[in-house]
């Protein structure tokens, strides 16, 4: 499931060329994350009480547009890779039906002392809910047994 968040770009968030600065679309990236996540009943405070972290390891971002003051903008995230301790969240910023920006961001599952946790069963199910394939939590996304029925990590 692709989860929509919808924002309307501010004044702060853009350039003296009136173009959303590029790590204003990081932010728009975090919060729709956020936003998805709660959707799914997985707050980041229950997170953090359950002695989880969900830690970004790495973005690769591509600007194609720019988008600028009181512009409309749809979000859309999806879970599009799970593995053993991370996943690859795809995100891409709408205006109207053109892309401006896409993005896939990798989210690290760690403890509280940063160090790589498998998330536990609830979580996988949780997240199950934002990716277009189905999750099994002994494979993850889009993972495939090899041919001698055990699953190879990524």
């Amino acid at each position: 499931m692709v989860h929509r968040s919808q924002l309307t770009v501010r004044f702060n968030e853009v350039d003296p060329y009136n173009h959303v600065n590029h790590a204003g679309y990081v932010t728009y990236f975090e919060v729709a994350r956020t936003e998805a996540l709660e959707a799914c009943e997985i707050p980041l405070r229950g997170l953090a009480e359950s002695g989880i972290q969900l830690v970004v390891t790495r973005l690769d971002v591509r600007y194609r547009r720019a988008a600028t003051i009181g512009d409309r903008l749809v979000i859309e995230t999806e879970l599009d890779e799970m593995r053993r301790a991370s996943g690859v969240w795809a995100q891409r910023v709408l205006r109207d039906d053109e892309l401006l920006v896409d993005g896939r961001v990798t989210i690290g599952v760690v403890d509280q002392n940063g160090r790589p946790l498998r998330p536990p069963d609830w979580l996988v199910d949780g997240l199950s809910r934002l990716s277009s394939d189905s999750v099994d939590p002994t494979l993850g996304v889009g993972a495939t047994p090899n041919a001698g029925g055990t699953v190879e990590p990524r």
